[in-house]
């Protein structure tokens, strides 16, 4: 069995590397630093390689353990987390070089790029994979772990909110309330609390948005001069697409934010009941969940929104 190999691999491994995408999330960096401390109860010490990570995910155990880099160049293994292709994976010159790679995700548009895959499109994060797997290994999860993973649910599903959350969700969250963990508090930290430079691009976000196709579409953006003028930092443009999506009627929210000052932008779908998103992000090489995907779509902005607007009127109905 799959788990079992993967258990197998990190008993014989004696230098262990965690990756996960770029601009990572909650469920990035909790489904991370939850098996961080897991891999510490089988004694192994494991590297946690990110080159950014957004303030709001400072309040959690660990963090200050994330290295933006390694002087190892080739570890025994490297274990992937919450990152449906190589192409996104954040410092994958330390996967590539690994001897041995594992993949752990919830991404249905995963193309199974590791040694090892572990892959269950229908677990609405890959904190929650997280919890299923140290039940199989019989691992304790302590606070620091599930306040981690938590995370990881708390920020994938919404608050416990999105379709994706499943029975099997509400079980792990009461079982994780019940040794401790502070729900309520990860929920405040992390979908209630913003920056200030997040509160102005999400004025600039509403000012700009435009209802489409009947308006069963939300368009709007944020380019890099407006990333300057409000210094925003790493996650502050975090949740601007739902902005979009919490209209009444609208069924797609497109945001994009520009891609540094290139002639690119960073795409953001969400749909409402039907329209599955990672079909259309996968043609511009992209991927995700049917709710919410992403890619990135090169020309300015009114190039990318027709460009994204021709796909998306093949899916409504």
């Amino acid at each position: 069995m799959t788990l079992d190999e993967i258990l197998e691999e990190i008993k014989k491994a004696n230098t262990i590397v965690l990756l996960t995408h770029e601009t990572p999330d909650g469920d990035a960096i909790g489904s991370s630093l939850g098996l961080k401390f897991a891999l510490e109860k089988l004694g192994k010490n494991a590297d946690l390689i990110m080159t950014s990570y957004a303030k709001a995910f400072e309040f959690l155990p660990g963090i200050n353990e994330i290295k933006t880099e390694s002087d190892i160049k080739e570890y025994d293994l490297a274990i992937s987390l919450d990152c449906a292709t190589f192409k996104r994976l954040d410092n994958r010159e330390y996967f590539e070089n690994a001897k041995k790679t594992i993949v752990i995700d919830h991404h249905g548009s995963n193309n199974m790029y590791g040694d090892i895959n572990y892959v269950n499109p229908v677990a609405p994060a890959c904190s929650e994979i997280l919890l299923s797997i140290l039940s199989y290994y019989e691992i304790e999860v302590d606070v620091k772990i599930g306040t981690c993973l938590m995370t990881g649910i708390i920020t994938d599903t919404g608050g416990l909110q999105y379709p994706a959350t499943t029975a099997d969700t509400f079980e792990y969250a009461a079982e994780l309330l019940r040794k401790g963990v502070d729900i309520a508090d990860i929920c405040k930290r992390t979908l209630q609390t913003k920056t200030k430079a997040n509160f102005e691009l999400q004025k600039r976000v509403m000012d700009r948005m435009e209802l489409l196709e009947d308006s069963k579409v939300a368009f709007s953006y944020i380019n890099q001069k407006d990333l300057d003028e409000v210094k925003a930092e790493e996650g502050d443009h975090e949740g601007l697409v739902n902005i979009g999506r919490s209209i009444e009627g609208v069924e797609v929210s497109i945001f994009i934010r520009q891609k540094d000052n290139e002639n690119s932008y960073k795409v953001s779908l969400r749909s409402g009941s039907y329209v599955n998103v990672s079909d259309i992000c996968l043609m511009f090489g992209g991927g995700g969940h049917p709710r919410a995907a992403g890619a990135l779509v090169q020309g300015n902005v009114e190039q990318v929104k027709e460009k994204l607007l021709k796909e998306v009127r093949k899916y409504l109905k």
